[in-house]
């Protein structure tokens, strides 16, 4: 296998230094693909007339939604030996440090003192999409119940914008290096240097390119059938095209834990099924009630 035909690929992780601070790629994509989907859904708020004092708020609804799910996701299903077992895990859990260990280079990071020790900021490393989806819509439900809209809508309209966002998320994953794909030998596989030198498929770019196709259909399904916004058809489609893509995408990415190896089906194909199920089910409701 000659490795010099295959992509190549170990960009910087980090965008650029804020003194200290040294903002991320990873970071970068996420806050461009909020502010994208922020845009796109004041939008369709403004096309159904709803007022701008009541959307106000779903942004901070959706970031502390999909912020803590992503966050709690990742460590409860991916990482519970390590984040549960321990002060310090739990602590690291909900803060985005990690205690310096002298087995860990964290040169280039943001190092703080502490008592018993240091630590150093590193952003939270480890952010699961099933555990962001579920936190987000707890957070949509609890906007609902504070502006009184109708939960359909506010579903159906976040739906909408939803690949705009995964897109960008993902981006920021292939940026990172990390969620690599299997060993393989298709001309455009990528060889992440910071991980070993074996040619891998980019499941990450697969995944971001299927989400920007899920964000151009819904746009466009959208302007053609307004109607439909209001009834959860557009919730479930979104649903069901991510976690049904997301199941069999799963098959070209290594395990992320372990623990996973032993499994029938790895952790995202488990967790991807309820959500397929729940898609399938807002669609058929839809359509029954229309």
């Amino acid at each position: 296998m000659n490795c010099e035909l295959f992509i190549h690929w170990n960009p910087d992780l980090v965008f650029f230094h804020l003194g200290p601070l040294a903002v991320r790629w990873y970071g970068l994509c996420w806050l461009v693909g909020f502010a994208v989907a922020y845009l796109l859904v004041r939008r369709l708020y403004r096309e159904q007339k709803i007022k701008d004092e009541l959307f106000d708020p779903l942004f901070i609804y959706c970031f502390m939604g999909i912020l803590l799910g992503a966050r709690l996701g990742h460590c409860i299903f991916y990482e519970p030996d390590y984040f549960l077992t321990s002060v310090r895990g739990i602590i690291e859990m909900f803060l985005p440090i990690r205690f310096v260990d002298g087995n860990i280079n964290y040169a280039g990071n943001w190092l703080f003192q502490l008592t018993g020790g240091a630590a150093a900021f590193v952003g939270y490393e480890g952010l699961a999409s099933h555990g962001g989806t579920l936190g987000l819509m707890i957070a949509l439900w609890l906007y609902v119940k504070k502006t009184k809209l109708n939960i359909w809508t506010v579903l159906d309209n976040i739906a909408i914008a939803t690949g705009s966002m995964a897109c960008f998320i993902r981006l920021g994953n292939l940026m990172n290096s990390e969620i690599i794909g299997k060993v393989t030998d298709v001309p455009w596989a990528f060889i992440f240097e910071r991980v070993d030198q074996m040619p891998r498929h980019p499941g990450q770019l697969y995944e971001a390119i299927a989400y920007a196709i899920l964000f151009g259909i819904l746009w466009y399904l959208h302007k053609r059938m307004p109607e439909k916004i209001g009834t959860g058809w557009y919730f479930g489609f979104c649903l069901a095209y991510i976690f049904t893509f997301r199941f069999f995408i799963e098959y070209t990415k290594e395990v992320q834990e372990a623990f996973e190896a032993s499994l029938p089906i790895d952790m995202g194909q488990i967790l991807s099924i309820p959500f397929v199920i729940l898609g399938v089910w807002c669609m058929v409701r839809a359509r029954q009630s229309s």
